[in-house]
C-alpha cells in the first residue's frame, strides 16, 4: 500500500511542463558573458577555542602567522610559539556579473590542516584572487560554522561539518571586472538544457513579442540576439524585456533512479510498452545455535563448545508472470507498475528489465 502511495504521489510532484506550465526565459538560458567568477584565497583563522592546526603537524599554519604579524610590527625571528587556537584555511566566493566596488559579497572558509572546529574564530584579512592571479576582493570576518563537536577523555563526537562556515557579505569587491555590457551589438542565449524544439520556442516567442526578427535560433543550445533589431536604448533595456517573455519548454522523457534511497522519479512524457514481468527473491538464511557440554560435578573432563548451524534456501513467491499494459500517459504507466506491488528497490529492477526489453520509451538514469 505504502509503495502504490509513493508511485501515486508522482503525479503530483512532476507538473506538465511541456503543456502547462510557461516559463521565464531567464529561468532557460544563461546569457553570454552574463557569468559570475570564481575567486580564493589563503587565510588564516584566529580565537578558536583550542580547536586550532598543530603546528608540528601544519607548518604551513606557523609561516603564515609569522608573516602577518611581522606585516603588524612584531618581530617573531626565532621565537618559539605553539598557539593552538589559530588555523589555516582556504577561502572561496563568487564574484557575481557586474559587481561594482564596495559591493559585499559572501564567502565560504574551509580548514585545510588538522583543525577540529572553526566554530567561534574570526577570519583575518584575506585577498582573493581570480583565475588570471588579480586580487579582486578582500575577506575578513566571524565565521558561522554549521556544525557543531565535543570533546572528553575518552570520547568525541562531531555533528555536521564544524571545520566549514561561512561569512555573509564578509568580502568587500575591490576591483571590478572588464566588461562593456553596452558595446555588445549581438549576445547568445545558451540554453541549460539544449534542445531543438525549445530554441526554436524561445526564438519564437522574442521575435513575436518584438513584432520582428530579432532572434536566430543557431543550434539546439543557442540563440543569437540582434541588439539593433530590438530598437531599445540600451542592450540592458533589451534583456530586461526578453528575460521575462514566457516560453512553454520541451522536455525529453526521463526516468531517474537512485539505487542508495530506492527513489524513482518519472517525467511527464514517459511511455512503455504492452510487457509481461515476473519477479521473485530467493533468500539464504543462516541461523547459529551452539550447544554446551559439561561434564558432570567431579567428573573429570573439561566444558567443550559444540557448534551448530542451521542453514535454508527459501524461495519467497513473487509476483508471478504480470502483465504491465501500455501507457499512453504518465498516470496509466504508474497504474500498471502499482500492480506488480513490489518494493521501490525491486521495481528499480524491473523498469532496468523493461528499458532492456525496449519497452521503456524514455531515458533512463541511474544514479
Amino acid at each position: 500500500m505504502k509503495f502504490r502511495l509513493f508511485l501515486a504521489a508522482l503525479l503530483f510532484v512532476i507538473p506538465a511542463i511541456g503543456h502547462a506550465t510557461p516559463i521565464r526565459i531567464k529561468d532557460l538560458v544563461e546569457f553570454d558573458g552574463v557569468r559570475s567568477n570564481d575567486l580564493v584565497g589563503y587565510g588564516l583563522v584566529v580565537g578558536l577555542n583550542g580547536t586550532g592546526d598543530g603546528l608540528r603537524n601544519s607548518p604551513f599554519t606557523e609561516e603564515i602567522l609569522s608573516n602577518i604579524l611581522e606585516r603588524l610590527g612584531v618581530n617573531v625571528t626565532g621565537e618559539q610559539f605553539r598557539p593552538n587556537n589559530v588555523a589555516a584555511v582556504l577561502v572561496t566566493a563568487s564574484l557575481p556579473p557586474f559587481a561594482r566596488a564596495g559591493s559585499p559579497i559572501d564567502v565560504t572558509v574551509s580548514a585545510i590542516g588538522d583543525a577540529n572546529s572553526l566554530l567561534g574564530g574570526t577570519l583575518i584579512m584575506t585577498p582573493l584572487n581570480a583565475a588570471d592571479g588579480d586580487i579582486y576582493a578582500v575577506a575578513q570576518g566571524t565565521i558561522i560554522a554549521g556544525g557543531a563537536s565535543a570533546t572528553g577523555d575518552g570520547a568525541s563526537v562531531v555533528q555536521g561539518v564544524p571545520t566549514s562556515g561561512v561569512i555573509p557579505s564578509g568580502a568587500t569587491v575591490e576591483r571590478e571586472v572588464a566588461f562593456d555590457f553596452t558595446e555588445m551589438t549581438t549576445l547568445r542565449l545558451a540554453l541549460r538544457t539544449p534542445d531543438f524544439t525549445t530554441a526554436g520556442r524561445i526564438e519564437q516567442a522574442i521575435n513575436l513579442n518584438f513584432e520582428r526578427v530579432v532572434a536566430v535560433m543557431l543550434d539546439a543550445g543557442t540563440v543569437e540576439l540582434n541588439i539593433a533589431a530590438t530598437r531599445m536604448p540600451s542592450p540592458a533595456h533589451a534583456m530586461g524585456r526578453i528575460e521575462n517573455i514566457l516560453v512553454e519548454p520541451e522536455r525529453r522523457a526521463r526516468v531517474v533512479v537512485d539505487q542508495r534511497s530506492g527513489t524513482i522519479v518519472m517525467g511527464e512524457d514517459v511511455r512503455i510498452s504492452r510487457v509481461a514481468v515476473s519477479q521473485g527473491n530467493l533468500t539464504l538464511r543462516i541461523q547459529e545455535t551452539p550447544l554446551v557440554s559439561q561434564p558432570n560435578p567431579f567428573a573429570p573432563g573439561e566444558t567443550v563448545i559444540v557448534p551448530r548451524t542451521d542453514a535454508a534456501l527459501i524461495d519467497e513467491p513473487g509476483i508471478g508472470l504480470a502483465e504491465v499494459p501500455e501507457g499512453t500517459s504518465l498516470s496509466e504507466v504508474v497504474a500498471g507498475l502499482n500492480a506488480l506491488g513490489v518494493a521501490p528497490r525491486d521495481m528499480i529492477d524491473i523498469l532496468k528489465s523493461i528499458k532492456a526489453s525496449g519497452a521503456l520509451h524514455a531515458e533512463f538514469i541511474v544514479r
